[in-house]
């Protein structure tokens, strides 16, 4: 991961001050974009819930993730899955970052952003494309969405799509819930839950 962020002493008299690295860092950024797109950029945000780390390629948005699943095991996950060519650049995520924040202010009810599926395959995926198309402010249970994904018993594996969901967020799963209107489990804790759906009035 190239996210240079401290004075480095080479062997020898020289030395690179900060201002040096600063420059090495901007310039491989500026070269990384121009000339052969990142394989992943990344930034954080501040919100309700906590510092959200949000993540794309070229394809589209790849990762969100709440601080509570600790950002830098987030990026190594992502470095070995995906790719190790990973730079810390926020004016390619100002979009994505922009239209969070718009929806965590109540000013945005739906989002519009390339997303990049990798992450997550087969039952996961159909039931998290399901996900999406829960309108803001409703709510499904477990039993519903397993329905509505083609396995009326596959219960269970909803919990896990929705346990493991890469994009929470921006696939709404905080806005499924137990039969009983309880609230299940949620990737970045209950309490993020219960502000998303007072958030949504739900």
């Amino acid at each position: 991961m190239t996210d240079i962020t401290e004075s480095v002493r080479l062997e020898g008299p020289t030395s690179v001050h900060m201002a040096d690295i600063t420059m090495l860092h901007e310039r491989h950024k500026a070269g990384a974009t121009a000339e052969r797109p990142l394989d992943i950029a990344y930034r954080t945000i501040d919100s309700p819930v906590g510092k959200m780390l949000i993540a794309s390629t070229v394809d589209g948005i790849l990762r969100v993730a709440f601080d509570s699943e600790n950002h830098e095991r987030v990026l190594e996950d992502l470095a070995k899955r995906v790719s190790s060519r990973i730079l810390r650049a926020p004016k390619q995520l100002d979009d994505a970052a922009s239209q969070l924040e718009e929806y965590f202010s109540g000013r945005r009810r739906s989002f519009e952003l390339p997303l990049d599926w990798r992450l997550a395959s087969g039952f996961r995926r159909t039931v998290l494309r399901h996900l999406a198309m829960i309108g803001y402010g409703d709510t499904e249970s477990y039993t519903e969405v397993a329905a509505a994904a083609g396995s009326q018993r596959a219960v269970r594996a909803v919990g896990t799509a929705c346990a493991t969901n890469p994009l929470p967020i921006i696939i709404p799963c905080h806005r499924v819930l137990r039969s009983d209107g309880s609230l299940g489990g949620y990737l970045g804790g209950l309490a993020a839950k219960r502000t998303l759906l007072s958030l949504e009035g739900a």
